[in-house]
């Protein structure tokens, strides 16, 4: 649903971005998860005031609600009418999305001889904007109503695909026009995501908050089988890529009339927040107080500077490595994206994810992407792209419910927005370096630093968790204050 922009797990793979192995598994118990449940938000515990003590009482009842599987199944989301347009123009959406974002890549490896470092620059203009820009994207979701808000963003995009479209096909295209595309679409994205990611509670509400999230993923990672692969064959049958961001301007108008023929009264819109000052300062503190939201902030910090650059180590590796043409390179993002769905799929089946599912996720995916720097030959590196897609999407899905969960309604545009932030905004540095890297060192090289730098990402992330929250407490008893509520358990 947006653009080139690629984020996820709604795109927020912002999105976004299930493993197979037995201590990462997703299941279907009722009972509450092995591993340390990402809690909800909680109410503080005031001693002697029966009303407090009350909403606290409700709130933990609310958490083991969470807790345990909502009955439905697998696509229990797709009960709810609003839910069911959004992502049925998501399918549409979202194929385009992926043809234009192989097309873009390739568009940029022909317009400059095959350089890894101007594919970098175009990544890195992608995502630069949630650099400058990405909180007040969080600012606005939370001031304004969200469904007009995404209608104008997307038809924005449209038109930018649109644009790109019309110089491709006359032959006019230069490289100065995917950089300044790549960065416009940032820039809507910056205000796009965050409402997009916010927006989904309003639709099926929290009990089936992860379902509809991973439904998203799932959705998103189809589209990324069949989109890439799609553009390879329409490339090489039509002679070029200009065709293919022609198509995908077209596809907005699938997800643009879903959202006008929703019914609005069966939105559950959160209050809107008025305009204040500090409200910036006051999403920071928000997480920064709580352990809950720290760890899958920071995690997703560390690992999407070089994890969500991986589709562009798929082409340096298909074309420079392998010497793979356009279809051959775009089986190999559909790979990718094969397991990207099943994992996508498997989160669908959970209520509330743990800690140790988003931590394991990573590490596993870091090990992947480091063994798949090593394969000698295509078609294992291609089997390698699969497990890797997986772990990603756990990550990326896992993290984002966990925050989205543990997160008030009056806050929520704001943590996104710093969420999204986090998640886009090391990709420019990230691309960069990758970029850098596999020009001057080959892109085995790149590939095999990058997976060593998401792994020290993870223990960086749990390491600077416990160090930030144990300083804050004990700054909050200096001062008298009592700490925040809630916390990883």
């Amino acid at each position: 649903m947006s653009g080139a922009t690629v984020l996820a797990g709604d795109r927020v793979m912002l999105e976004g971005p299930a493993m197979p192995t037995t201590g990462l598994a997703l299941c279907d118990d009722p009972a509450p998860p092995r591993g340390e449940t990402i809690p909800g938000p909680r109410v503080p515990d005031t001693k002697g005031d029966a009303g407090a003590q009350a909403a606290v009482k409700v709130a933990e009842l609310e958490e083991q609600a969470d807790a345990v599987p909502v009955k439905g199944g697998m696509f229990r989301s797709l009960r709810n009418h609003n839910y069911r347009l959004f992502a049925s123009g998501g399918v549409v959406s979202n194929v385009g999305t992926w043809m234009q974002r192989t097309a873009q890549d390739w568009l940029v490896l022909d317009l400059t001889n095959g350089s890894a470092v101007a594919l970098g620059v175009a990544t890195a203009l992608q995502f630069m904007p949630q650099l400058f820009f990405g909180l007040w994207g969080g600012v606005l979701a939370d001031r304004y109503a969200k469904r007009p808000v995404m209608i104008i963003a997307q038809t924005i995009m449209g038109l930018l695909a649109l644009t790109l479209g019309l110089l491709t096909v006359t032959g006019t295209a230069e490289i100065w026009h995917v950089y300044a595309m790549a960065f416009a679409l940032g820039v809507v994205a910056c205000v796009e995501v965050p409402t997009r990611q916010s927006f989904i509670v309003e639709m099926v509400g929290k009990p089936d908050l992860t379902n509809a999230i991973a439904l998203n993923s799932s959705i998103f990672n189809l589209a990324r089988v069949v989109g890439p692969a799609l553009a390879g064959l329409l490339i090489y049958a039509l002679g070029g890529t200009g065709p293919i961001f022609l198509l995908n301007a077209v596809s907005f108008a699938a997800v643009i009339s879903g959202l006008l023929l929703m019914r609005k009264a069966e939105l559950n819109p959160s209050e809107r927040v008025p305009r204040a000052k500090g409200q910036l300062r006051e999403g920071l503190r928000y997480v920064l107080d709580r352990p809950e939201l720290l760890m899958p902030v920071l995690l997703i910090a560390f690992v999407s500077m070089y994890a969500q650059s991986f589709g562009m180590t798929i082409a340096l590796m298909a074309r420079e490595v392998f010497q793979a043409g356009a279809s051959s390179f775009g089986v190999a993002s559909s790979a990718f994206a094969v397991g990207a769905l099943a994992g996508a799929l498997l989160a669908a089946r959970r209520v509330r994810p743990t800690k140790k599912l988003i931590i394991g996720g990573a590490v596993i995916f870091s090990v992947l992407q480091m063994a798949s720097a090593l394969a000698p030959w295509y078609p294992l590196y291609l089997a390698m792209l699969v497990p890797a897609g997986m772990a990603l999407i756990t990550v990326n899905t896992a993290a984002n419910a966990a925050v989205q969960l543990a997160t008030s309604a009056e806050m929520r545009g704001r943590v996104m927005g710093i969420y999204v932030l986090v998640f886009t905004g090391g990709v420019p540095v990230g691309a960069a370096v990758l970029g850098w890297l596999a020009e001057f060192g080959g892109p085995r090289a790149g590939v095999m630093i990058a997976g060593a730098l998401c792994l020290v990402g993870v223990g960086l992330a749990t390491t600077l968790t416990k160090v930030i929250t144990r300083r804050r407490k004990s700054r909050a008893a200096v001062h008298g204050v009592a700490p925040a509520p809630g916390g990883a358990r």
